[in-house]
């Protein structure tokens, strides 16, 4: 059975979507539909070599998510079937979009407020720090983060043997350096700001207050969920649940485990990278996962 998967922020690149909208000419309109509603021109951002400013969240997040997409209805073209869908992080947004959970139009709204909210949060506090920690359980991880002075804690629980941490800048550098006197190899990632934590709790309640009234749907399909780590079955309040999700820990280790355990056997990413391909892979045994981010991954993909 396959699930298709959508990677988060960091995923981002210039040119993304472009080859792929040059197979399927009708593929552009999600890029214009998306300006419409953003307020500038996300074909630019995605595409135009000069644009310096796609790492910020406010370009790419919706970029990230419409280029997803981009490659969803590309790969629906060639046969793309599907009973269940997942994302990590920004990637759920794409996800809810392609289950019916949200409609395309709303999804651009969604993700707009969210990538206004981490904007303005980053803009008005101390955007604190994040490292990925490679080679240590995350066990061990959350005693060493919990020891140290100051506020940093996991938040990305990505494979058995990868883990990032988050907080104040100089409480990760902390738990970095007695991280890495495990044998740890620590790497401090280029982000705006610490997410998926407290730090993150005003973006929380910016972003609610603007999505609470927008109509979320049931999916058409089974949907797992980063803040549980299972399959998400209570869908009476999405906005609340992605307002937590803002500062919730991604616990995606435990997801994919409890993807597999429901049967599903093929994991499509859909989007820029590869990056859940590869933790999929570092994590499951007898799987088989594969990426589609442009016309020569789509080429090859196998149905």
């Amino acid at each position: 059975m396959n699930i298709i998967l959508f990677a988060g922020q960091g995923s981002q690149y210039s040119g993304m979507g472009k080859d792929i909208c040059e197979k399927y000419p009708d593929l552009y309109d999600l890029y214009d539909k998306a300006s419409e509603i953003l307020g500038y021109d996300l074909k630019k951002v995605c595409f135009d070599e000069s644009f310096t400013e796609l790492s910020r969240s406010l370009y790419s997040q919706p970029a990230i998510m419409v280029t997803s997409l981009v490659c969803f209805e590309a790969a629906k073209k060639n046969g793309l079937t599907f009973s269940a869908a997942a994302g990590h992080s920004l990637g759920e947004y794409a996800a809810m979009t392609a289950t019916g959970m949200l409609s395309f139009e709303d999804g651009i709204r969604v993700i707009k407020a969210r990538a206004e909210a981490f904007n303005n949060a980053i803009s008005d506090s101390e955007p604190g720090a994040m490292a990925a920690v490679l080679k240590l359980d995350p066990q061990k991880i959350e005693e060493i983060c919990s020891q140290t002075e100051g506020y940093v804690v996991p938040v990305n629980y990505n494979s058995p043997k990868q883990t990032v941490i988050a907080g104040d800048k100089k409480a990760v550098e902390t738990a970095s350096a007695s991280l890495s006197e495990l044998g740890a190899r620590v790497m401090t990632l280029n982000v705006e700001s610490a997410f998926h934590c407290k730090k993150m709790a005003e973006a929380s309640r910016e972003f609610y207050n603007i999505i609470k009234d927008i109509s979320f749907k049931a999916p058409q399909v089974k949907f797992f969920s980063n803040v549980y780590g299972s399959e998400l079955t209570d869908f009476s309040d999405i906005p609340s649940l992605l307002a937590k999700h803002i500062i919730s820990p991604v616990k995606f280790t435990d997801e994919l485990t409890a993807v597999k355990a429901a049967g599903f056997d093929t994991f499509i990413e859909l989007g820029p990278g590869k990056t859940l391909t590869g933790l999929v892979k570092k994590t499951l045994s007898d799987v088989n996962s594969f990426n589609i981010e442009n016309a020569s991954t789509l080429e090859k993909a196998s149905f």
